[in-house]
């Protein structure tokens, strides 16, 4: 096992709505980075995905609240530090983000080198304009992109090049940790396969130790991530190797999500396509057993019931269900 970048413990955060409901949409979540590992986070919209990126900060902005658990990177545990101590030493230094709608982030009037400065001068007010321009076309030349991007305003660059120039901009600091979210949605298959390449393209430069991948689409992580994780309802049902869950999913629910995809990899490619039946629970009012109970085949009283925890299924794999592999995988026999 590698060193240990990011190590989350029993995670959980919420929303208040304007009538003072409490929306847990991460409930006790934990998970582990290592340097020079990827993790991928799988889910349909609403699970809690884009949450649980923002909540991993530890920068909350209302209607988004700490409940509790503990965020460590690199050994040091952010989750009780105050805002402006985590937006000056943290973010940015040791954690970074990728918003899902980066294409839009940047301010058309402003020229690319400008946000550089902003991001720079919040950590560094005394750096120089020649400091911060020469970091700058030093790294964008790395990561493939022109110096010349630097003069421009974004409404002079195509989408694929927005969605990079970001990402630059978010790694200008070398972060520890790089949380993307959707990074190649709303992007053609070309320049999905830019932003992804540099993406790898950072990893083995040493620009960031490690990165959380965000998406909905499992395949795609298989071909991104070391390994993936499936959320659903704000909690994790699933966590294994890329290839353990495309291939060889457990829980119902990734089976489902797996079913419902097409995919050209062998082996997957002549399966049936199938569809997960119903709607996510109401967070407001989770139900006390299994959060997949109602739209699951396999159902029981139990399920219903009882509160169903993560079990073990290997090293690096667990799985939320109250059947043991075995079972699982001799009722799917019968789809």
């Amino acid at each position: 096992m590698g060193r240990k970048i990011l190590e989350v413990n029993n995670l959980s955060t919420k929303y208040v709505t304007r009538f003072k409901e409490d929306v847990y949409a991460v409930n006790d979540v934990s998970l582990t980075v290592e340097e020079g590992k990827s993790l991928g986070i799988a889910g349909e919209s609403g699970c809690g995905k884009s949450t649980l990126a923002l909540s991993l900060m530890g920068y909350y902005f209302p209607p988004l609240h700490y409940v509790s658990g503990d965020i460590i990177i690199d050994g040091k545990n952010i989750s009780l530090l105050d805002p402006e101590t985590i937006r000056k030493t943290v973010l940015g230094h040791e954690i970074a983000y990728i918003p899902q709608t980066a294409m839009n982030a940047l301010n058309p009037t402003r020229k690319i080198i400008k946000f550089i400065e902003d991001v720079i001068r919040a950590h560094d007010s005394k750096a120089s304009k020649k400091d911060i321009y020469d970091l700058a076309r030093k790294r964008f030349e790395v990561l493939g992109l022109p110096a010349s991007v630097l003069n421009r305003f974004p409404v002079e660059l195509s989408g694929g090049m927005k969605q990079r120039t970001v990402i630059a901009i978010s790694t200008i600091l070398s972060p520890k940790v790089l949380i993307a979210d959707e990074p190649s949605s709303a992007l053609d298959v070309t320049s999905q396969k830019m932003v992804i390449k540099m993406l790898k393209d950072m990893m083995e430069n040493g620009i960031i130790k490690s990165m959380i991948f965000i998406t909905h689409e499992l395949p795609l992580l298989y071909n991104v991530t070391d390994d993936i994780m499936v959320m659903y309802a704000g909690q994790i049902v699933e966590n294994g190797s890329s290839h353990e869950v495309v291939f060889d999913p457990l829980h119902p629910y990734s089976k489902g999500l797996m079913g419902s995809i097409l995919v050209p990899e062998e082996g997957v490619r002549d399966v049936k396509l199938a569809s997960i039946p119903g709607t996510p629970p109401n967070l407001k009012k989770p139900p006390e057993g299994c959060r997949f109970a109602a739209r699951c085949k396999y159902t029981t009283p139990i399920c219903r019931a009882s509160k169903i925890d993560l079990r073990e299924a290997g090293e690096g794999r667990s799985y939320r269900c109250i059947l043991d592999t075995e079972e699982l995988r001799e009722v799917y026999g019968d789809v």
